[in-house]
């Protein structure tokens, strides 16, 4: 059982062949796949999917890219949909510094106001980090996001930070760039996470995987992951499966 916590199946690079990335994934042994909405369109189209399919689950939430058009309707729609028993978490949320179409201090507002949202409805909360750490981290304090936990998105930080995120109640997920050859801070953090706080995912259809690295991603390829992993922590593939689909278990629960 492999459990992909954070896919976006809800992408156009899936409008042609879904039913059959489905069909891979189930057959590889993916048991459950959260699709991330992160504006108008992707969240509406994750909404549909959870319908469609059994193994789909949704997390919504405002990309920090893309902070300067949220408006104060789109957080209350989140809200509303937020009721919806698939929908198991808020986000992606956060801060991304490595591109700027979002000035900072407005990416910084509409994290703060999806935190509170966050506890207001009482669900967990993915963050997207981009060349801003330290901001995150003070940010995620400040609004005590500790009440509600999460996920740390594509985590390729210090085990430092990894700590930090830790204490807040955080999970640790990791994709496919623990796999990639010249990835060494990843290989060696992921070694140093507690079994009960890590996670594995795809972010399909990006961060691809070795050996697939360069063509479009998709959940099947979470194995890939789950084998580097257990390759790196010197446990059995089986392990790393069951331990990082019970933690998602907790984590959407």
């Amino acid at each position: 059982m492999l459990f992909d916590t954070h896919a976006h199946l809800n992408a156009v690079q899936f409008e042609g062949d879904l039913e059959e990335v489905i069909e891979r994934a189930t057959s590889e042994g993916v048991s459950h796949i959260v699709v991330v909405g992160f504006d108008h369109e992707t969240i509406k189209r994750a909404m549909e999917l959870i319908e469609q399919y059994d193994m789909i689950y949704a997390a919504i939430g405002w990309h920090p890219v893309d902070a300067i058009d949220m408006t104060e309707e789109d957080l209350s729609w989140i809200r509303e949909l937020s009721q919806h028993p698939k929908v198991v978490a808020i986000g992606e949320m956060g801060l991304d510094y490595y591109w700027d179409k979002s000035p900072k201090e407005i990416q910084k507002e509409v994290f703060r106001k999806q935190i509170q949202l966050a506890k207001e409805v009482n669900l967990p909360i993915i963050i997207h980090n981009r060349d801003a750490t330290e901001d995150v981290v003070k940010i995620l304090q400040e609004e005590n996001a500790s009440e509600v936990g999460g996920i740390m998105h594509c985590f390729t930080g210090s085990l430092e930070v990894a700590k930090q995120c830790m204490e807040m109640n955080f999970y640790i997920s990791f994709g496919g760039p623990v796999t990639f050859k010249n990835a060494k801070k990843p290989k060696e953090v992921v070694k140093e996470i507690p079994m009960d706080r890590l996670l594995i995912e795809t972010d399909c259809p990006y961060l691809t995987p070795h050996p697939y690295r360069g063509k479009r991603n998709e959940p099947s390829y979470v194995r890939y992951v789950a084998e580097q992993i257990s390759e790196l922590r010197g446990v059995s593939f089986e392990e790393i499966a069951e331990k990082t689909s019970d933690n998602a278990m907790k984590v959407f629960a």
